[in-house]
C-alpha cells in the first residue's frame, strides 16, 4: 500500500483530489444570535477535532455524575472542581481543568450493544445493512481539509486503536491507524527510493488503465490511499508521531502508557495541521470489580492524560480551535450487580466535550436522584455530532448522498445543544 506520487502530480494537485472525491459541505449555520457562527474567520483559522473514545462503555456514574449516599451511588466521592460541577476524587487533575470542559449530563440512547453502540456514537446513525454512514472523523476530516493546503499527512488518525470507517465518503477519507508508539507497519517495503519508485511507476500504469476502463470506484480510492502512503514516507510532517522526541518532563506529565503516549501525539498531530485525530483507550467494560478497576487504574490513567492535553491545547493557544470528545459506547448500570460491577446502560449517562468555542465548567443537563433515568431534556449521539460540526463551523445543512442514492443530512439532522455556546 506504500508509494510515491506519479510523476506529473503535485501536493496541492493530490489534495484537491482528494477533496474532490465526494461533494463539500455548504456554509457555516446560523442558529439565531447566541449561535451565529462567523464563516470567514472560521476559515482564517485552522479548526481541528480529538476524540477520546472510551471503549467498553465508561461508567458515568462513578467518574463524572456521582450519586454519594444512594444505593447506586458506589464508593467515590465527588470533589470540587475549577469550574461549577463536582467531579470523581480520583480525577484531580481534570478537576484543575473543568473550566474548559462541559459534561453533557442527559444523555439518552438506546443502543446498549457494543458493536452498534460504537457504530451510533461514532456516526449518528444506528447501523443499516443497506447503508455505510460516515464518521466523525471521515465528515470532519472531509470538510476541514480546505482549511489545510499544505497538510502531507492523512487528515484523520486514529491512535491505539480502529475507529470506524469513512462508509460512503470512499476510503480517501478513512483513518489512518498507528500505535501509541506511531509505529506504522510495512510504510517503505524495504525498498530502496529507485526500486521503489520504479515499482510505484509500474503500479500506476496498472491502476491507470483499470480506471480509464471504467471498473468501478474501489480502483479509483486504491489509487488515492496509495498515493497518501507516499507523503507518509517522505514528509517532514511525519515527525508529529514521534514523542520522544518531546521533553522528558512533558512525557512523564502525560504519563509513560498508552494512552498518555497518545494523547501527546493527538497534541503534536493537531499542531501539524491534522484536522481529526481520534485516541482509543478501552478495557471499559467492567461487569464485575469495577470499582477497584476504576480506582487503581483507569482513572488515574485518564486524569494524567486528560488533564495534560486539555492544559497543554490551552497554554499553546490551540483550544480555542480545538474541540475535546470524550466519550463511549454507552455507560454503566445504576444498579450495582452481584459481581461488584455494572452492566451495559444507554438510557442514562454522560459525555463530555470542550475547547472550539464551548462554554465549560457546566453540566449541561441531570440525571434523576439514583441516576436510573434522565430528569431534563434528553439528548442523543446526533445532537453530540451536531453541537461538535456547530463548534467546527461546518454547515447541518450539508446533505450528502449515499451510493445507493439515498440523501443523508450531517449528523442525521441532530439539534446543536444551545446552552453548550450561550
Amino acid at each position: 500500500m506504500s508509494q510515491p506520487i506519479p510523476h506529473g502530480m503535485s501536493r496541492r494537485h493530490f489534495m484537491s483530489h482528494l477533496a474532490g472525491a465526494s461533494a463539500m459541505f455548504g456554509s457555516a449555520l446560523s442558529l439565531g444570535h447566541s449561535l451565529r457562527v462567523h464563516a470567514d474567520e472560521i476559515k482564517r483559522r485552522r479548526k481541528a477535532a480529538i476524540l477520546l473514545w472510551m471503549g467498553g462503555g465508561p461508567s458515568t456514574i462513578d467518574i463524572w455524575d456521582l450519586k454519594p449516599g444512594t444505593n447506586t451511588g458506589g464508593p467515590f466521592r465527588p470533589i470540587s472542581t475549577s469550574g461549577d460541577v463536582q467531579i470523581c476524587e480520583h480525577l484531580p487533575m481534570m478537576a484543575k481543568q473543568m473550566h474548559h470542559m462541559a459534561i453533557i449530563r442527559s444523555m439518552s440512547t438506546r443502543e446498549a450493544d457494543h458493536t452498534r453502540g460504537r457504530y451510533y456514537m461514532h456516526t449518528g446513525y444506528a447501523p443499516d445493512p443497506n447503508v455505510e454512514h460516515p464518521s466523525y472523523g471521515a465528515v470532519i476530516a472531509h470538510e476541514l481539509i480546505d482549511q489545510r493546503p499544505d497538510l502531507q499527512i492523512p487528515p484523520f488518525i486514529s491512535i491505539g486503536g480502529g475507529s470506524v470507517g469513512p462508509g460512503f465518503l470512499g476510503m480517501a477519507w478513512a483513518p489512518f491507524s498507528v500505535n501509541s508508539n506511531g509505529q506504522v507497519r510495512n510504510l517503505n517495503m524495504g525498498l530502496d527510493r529507485q526500486r521503489l519508485a520504479s515499482r510505484l511507476r509500474t503500479l500506476e500504469l496498472i491502476e491507470q488503465r483499470f480506471i480509464e476502463q471504467r471498473r468501478g470506484l474501489p480502483s479509483e480510492e486504491h489509487r488515492q490511499v496509495v498515493q497518501k502512503a507516499v507523503y507518509l514516507m517522505t514528509s517532514e510532517q511525519m515527525k508529529a508521531f514521534k514523542v520522544n522526541e518531546e521533553p522528558e518532563a512533558v512525557r512523564e506529565r502525560y504519563g509513560n502508557d498508552a494512552f498518555g503516549r497518545s494523547c501527546l501525539m493527538a497534541r503534536r498531530l493537531v499542531e501539524v495541521g491534522v484536522p481529526f485525530v481520534e485516541v482509543g483507550f478501552g478495557g471499559w467494560d467492567n461487569h464485575s470489580n469495577i470499582f477497584p478497576t476504576l480506582a487503581d487504574n483507569k482513572l488515574p490513567t485518564l486524569d494524567r492524560a486528560m488533564s495534560a492535553l486539555v492544559e497543554d491545547l490551552e497554554q499553546r493557544g490551540l483550544l480555542q480551535d480545538t474541540v475535546i470528545i470524550w466519550m463511549g459506547e454507552f455507560s454503566r448500570t445504576p444498579r450495582i450487580n452481584g459481581n461488584t460491577g455494572r452492566d451495559h446502560w444507554a438510557r442514562a449517562w454522560s459525555v463530555v466535550v470542550g475547547g472550539g468555542g464551548i462554554r465549560g465548567g457546566q453540566a449541561i443537563g441531570a440525571t434523576n436522584e439514583d441516576g436510573t433515568r434522565v430528569a431534563t431534556d434528553p439528548y442523543t449521539a446526533e445532537d453530540v455530532m451536531a453541537s461538535v460540526c456547530h463548534a467546527l463551523g461546518i454547515s447541518l445543512e450539508t446533505t450528502f448522498t449515499s451510493r445507493n442514492g439515498r440523501p443523508m443530512k450531517i449528523a442525521n439532522s441532530g439539534k446543536v445543544i444551545k446552552d453548550l455556546f450561550a
